[in-house]
């Protein structure tokens, strides 16, 4: 069985990255996602939340040094770059620095969201950023989730058709799959060529409390197999050629003790069980 599976960067809520890479690798992991700087927690209202050291691959260049000698060492790649999108507050052309360190580290492929409520412009946006992507070498996905713009996959693979010329994949995550109304079966009903990555967690099918989508997705995720979702099915219609990674964060319990290297022991395991 081909090797697929990565550790997302939000798995390990923004892990410094040489050592994220040394994770990934000690686990045998092909890949990761990654964002150019550490999360930034006060952003979603955890002011006293520092898991990590502060780190930035844009503006520490001897670490971006250290990190691509890293990746070198340890033969991981790096599947997914993450922080993109359309959003009506900004122009992509502005990400056109962090495009061009993700290639130099290596980048596979470029993922993107959209909170752009302008259809035309998340299409005109998305576009240019595709474009800038496929001209540094690497490629392109569009992501959906309920509460974007582009929510479901059905959705998303009209955007990516809209943008054309093959420039755009879809990205599949399990929870926004499932949570958007989506049935596994709907995944060998398209092109295979139109799915680009894929993204495991677990989650109950409805939220157990009135806690935000966004912060339920971004901080407290079910490890696989602990939830309501079919993933073994879901793992085994997804075409061979498709990564896959896990995205299962789960800061409650890293702020109750458990050791980051442990949870992300226990997701990849619960991944190889389904057959990841």
């Amino acid at each position: 069985m081909i090797n697929r599976l990565g550790i997302e960067n939000l798995t390990l809520m923004g892990m410094p990255p040489i050592q994220y890479v040394e994770l990934a690798a000690e686990l045998g992991c092909v890949g990761v996602s990654l964002g150019l700087t550490s999360m930034p927690f006060e952003r979603f209202g955890f002011t006293n939340v520092n898991l990590y050291p502060e780190w930035s691959l844009v503006d520490d260049l001897k670490l971006r040094r250290e990190f691509k000698a890293a990746l070198a060492d340890t033969g991981i790649a790096i599947s997914l770059g993450e922080g993109f999108r359309a959003d009506p507050t900004l122009d992509v052309s502005e990400k056109a620095e962090w495009l061009d360190i993700l290639a130099e580290l290596g980048g596979q492929r470029i993922n993107a969201v959209s909170i752009e409520s302008d259809r035309a412009r998340t299409i005109d946006q998305l576009g240019k950023l595709a474009d800038m992507t496929l001209d540094r070498g690497m490629q392109f996905t569009v992501e959906f989730a309920p509460p974007n713009a582009i929510n479901s996959l059905s959705d998303a693979i009209s955007v990516a058709r809209a943008i054309g010329g093959g420039k755009a994949k879809v990205l599949i995550d399990s929870m926004h799959f499932y949570r958007s109304g989506s049935k596994t079966e709907e995944i060998t009903a398209i092109d295979s060529d139109l799915i680009g990555y894929a993204q495991l967690c677990d989650a109950p099918w409805e939220p157990v409390d009135a806690k935000p989508y966004l912060m339920e997705s971004t901080f407290g995720r079910s490890v696989p197999g602990k939830g309501d979702f079919p993933l073994r099915d879901w793992i085994a219609s997804l075409p061979e050629h498709v990564h896959i990674g896990i995205e299962a964060p789960a800061l409650a319990d890293l702020l109750a003790g458990l050791s980051p290297g442990d949870h992300a022991a226990r997701v990849v395991a619960a991944a190889r069980a389904l057959g990841a």
